[in-house]
């Protein structure tokens, strides 16, 4: 399970990572609840897709212009074997580990940048009324690790735009992990849920005994 805050790339990264510079956003006030409060907690509202694109939100571009872009900050930062960081931030002869299946992959044209809460459930639950700006931000989220994560890509095609009520990661023992990250990224964008979400949500919480949710607002 990943903490929350700043992106901290593992040991192995490390190495990758010494001749580059990543800037990250500082973090702001964080606030904490248990998960089933903070499920309780999030504003709701009926959902709506009108105007959705996915080119309103601005993807993989590279903040702080050390030459890695937001998709490839990601694969550096969750690598379990570090790659090899090349000209144009190529990336080779690293491993990483999928945690929705817990498949290991060399490859990473087999890895998808998965928005935990993906772009269009974002647009639905706020992000419509977001500056182009604002959309940009959430979608290179590197201020939080639970917003992006290196995932398997077909199984990330076959989650789509799902939320909680109508889709889970296949593997079961990441799912109280899901939940959580979730609400987290929901509650760090002040992003809104549907009724049906709320259900499911509150559902897989009562399966998640003791556990406690820590956000900071992004920006």
């Amino acid at each position: 399970m990943r903490s929350p805050g700043i992106r901290r790339p593992t040991l192995a990264a490390l190495a990758a990572l010494a001749t580059l510079t990543v800037v990250l956003p500082s973090p702001a006030s964080a606030d904490s609840a248990s998960l089933r409060t903070a499920v309780a907690d999030l504003p709701g509202a009926a959902e709506s897709r009108t105007g959705y694109e996915r080119t309103k939100f601005k993807l993989w571009v590279d903040a702080d212009h050390d030459g890695c872009d937001t998709r490839r900050e990601v694969l550096i930062a969750e690598a379990t074997t570090a790659p090899t960081v090349g000209s144009g931030c190529s990336l080779a002869a690293g491993r990483w580990r999928s945690p929705y299946d817990d498949a290991t992959w060399t490859d990473i044209a087999d890895l998808d940048i998965d928005h935990v809460v993906p772009l269009a459930e974002a647009w639905d639950s706020g992000a419509s009324a977001w500056t182009a700006a604002e959309r940009e931000s959430y979608a290179n989220d590197l201020g939080d690790p639970r917003t992006l994560i290196a995932v398997t890509d077909n199984v990330n095609q076959a989650k789509g735009d799902q939320d909680p009520a109508e889709w889970e990661p296949p593997l079961a023992s990441y799912r109280c992990t899901y939940v959580k990250d979730w609400v987290a990224v929901k509650l760090r964008w002040a992003l809104k849920v549907d009724d049906a979400e709320r259900t499911a949500l509150a559902s897989r919480a009562a399966s998640c005994p003791a556990t406690t949710v820590t956000w900071a607002p992004a920006g």
